[in-house]
């Protein structure tokens, strides 16, 4: 089965993004009518559930505020239920492109690969704050350092899996941690990964949004500590 049917999933994990969100599935489904939209409101305190609620949307609700890694899970069991053969992660602020999806899809249907990562710094990471993009060089060599996996942009909400191939594919982290956490997904399963080049815009909006250092910091204690408790 090639990409124009029924078997790709774009789950976008959603927490008070009532600004952008409709755009953002508007766009979505105009690109890919046939593919199945799964939004997970990850509790919600704004009109975000309201925004979402657009034809060809699959809407899925946590009644409290769990987590992003946890959102993730749920539209990704969401997708199984669906008969979904790959699931992409894609975030709900609008910093995404939606036209990057079909390369990653393509790689996963020519075999090329089990999971695709993307990378803005292969691509384009327009307006980034300084901060920001040194925040993303260190977190690559902790993402090095716990895995052994070496990736130009280990953060990067952008990613295709075949969940057919590997339906044991679970995300545990609940949180923001849950990003390095996929990357010793990759290792534990031995699945073939590959980056692929996307791009990124920072709006004034999303850098408002963005992980302070502070909050970076909470997110590889959180990854150390998940692993402890394991």
């Amino acid at each position: 089965m090639k990409s124009n049917s029924l078997n790709v999933g774009i789950v976008i994990p959603l927490y008070n993004e009532e600004k952008v969100i409709e755009g953002v599935l508007q766009e979505l489904h105009q690109k890919y009518p046939y593919y199945m939209l799964i939004v997970v409101d990850d509790g919600s305190r704004d009109e975000s559930v309201q925004r979402a609620c657009i034809e060809g949307v699959f809407l899925l609700q946590h009644s409290t505020n769990l987590g992003q890694g946890a959102a993730l899970q749920t539209g990704i069991e969401y997708a199984k239920e669906l008969g979904c053969k790959y699931v992409v992660t894609f975030d709900a602020d609008g910093q995404h492109n939606p036209d990057d999806i079909t390369l990653f899809i393509r790689t996963l249907e020519n075999d090329e690969a089990d999971i695709v990562l993307g990378s803005r710094f292969l691509g384009k990471a327009e307006n980034i704050p300084f901060a920001r993009k040194y925040l993303l060089k260190v977190s690559r060599i902790f993402t090095w350092f716990t895995t052994g996996i070496w990736l130009t942009d280990s953060q990067n909400g952008l990613r295709a899996i075949n969940i057919e191939k590997f339906p044991q594919f679970e995300i545990t982290q609940n949180r923001m941690a849950h990003a390095s956490e996929i990357i010793s997904i990759i290792k534990r399963l031995k699945m073939r990964h590959v980056e692929k080049p996307c791009n990124i815009c920072y709006s004034n909006y999303s850098i408002q949004k963005g992980q302070s250092m502070f909050n970076s910091i909470n997110i590889i204690m959180e990854y150390f500590v998940g692993n402890m408790m394991k």
